[in-house]
């Protein structure tokens, strides 16, 4: 028969348990919250391209930042860095009609970061934004893991095997 303290016991071990759990999974979310591709091709032609593909699948690129020339007015050197900021209207609305969800409006629109790398090839990047939403929940988190599977989609397209 178990006594109070074996029952504490018991107690404290389930609530370590499920708190180890949670970091466990946080641990997990953050090693998978970039995603990284090796393009086929040039920096400019992967550009092109992957502009191509997102305005083709329904997306819209609301501006590509060009973060080496911005760097470059300030004297600083590095390779070559462009962002794309892509928005597809019907997830995003689903975000912003709401007064309670407008706070996630910075995770909007999504990006990709298409750079060099000091070997000369060029690679792709984007945050798992459906990850991070997990942590979130409702249609936040459902917009999200679809915003980000649909340009995870247009990245394979350009990226290596």
């Amino acid at each position: 028969m178990a006594n109070v303290s074996d029952i504490v016991l018991w107690e404290q071990s389930n609530q370590l348990h499920r708190q180890l759990f949670k970091i466990i999974k946080q641990l997990v979310i953050m090693e998978n919250l970039f995603i990284e591709s090796q393009s086929k091709y040039s920096f400019q032609q992967t550009i092109e391209k992957i502009s191509d593909i997102i305005l083709t699948g329904g997306w819209n690129i609301s501006v590509i930042l060009d973060l080496q020339a911005s760097l470059t007015k300030s004297g600083i050197v590095v390779l070559p860095v462009k962002v794309i900021e892509l928005c597809n209207p019907e997830l995003a609305s689903q975000i912003l009609q709401k007064s309670e969800t407008r706070i996630y409006s910075s995770m909007l629109p999504c990006k990709i970061s298409i750079y060099e790398k000091d070997t000369g090839k060029t690679y792709l990047s984007i945050l798992n934004t459906g990850a991070f939403a997990s942590q979130i929940g409702g249609v936040v988190e459902t917009v999200m893991i679809e915003a980000f599977s649909q340009a995870a989609k247009f990245i394979h397209q350009v990226a290596e095997e």
